[in-house]
């Protein structure tokens, strides 16, 4: 016997919305947010691989969010995306 997929048991709860706990409403809306955080993942090779891995321990973001701001900082730097101005009076917490 299988067990049923994230989609089946969501598409159930929504169908019988008051019978179904609290409990389990969260811990399958978590089970699907795991799921949909991770269904974007692009395999690259090892030394890219080790490469995100150093670049997103110095960062203190994930791997998904490292790839996120070098494809955003390409995207800029190459005129594909607006580049972000500063605001010349505002605050920048001690960074230029």
């Amino acid at each position: 016997m299988t067990s049923p997929d994230t989609a089946s048991l969501l598409e159930d709860a929504a169908d019988r919305i008051a019978d179904i706990s609290r409990a389990d409403l969260q811990i399958m809306l978590r089970r699907a947010a795991l799921l949909l955080r991770n269904s974007g993942s692009i395999a690259f090779e090892n030394d890219m691989e080790e490469a995100l891995r150093d670049l997103s321990g110095e960062f203190g973001k994930t791997r998904n969010d490292t790839i996120r701001f070098i494809v955003r900082e390409w995207m800029e730097k190459n005129t594909y995306l607006p580049a972000h101005d500063l605001d010349e009076d505002g605050d920048v917490d001690g960074e230029a």
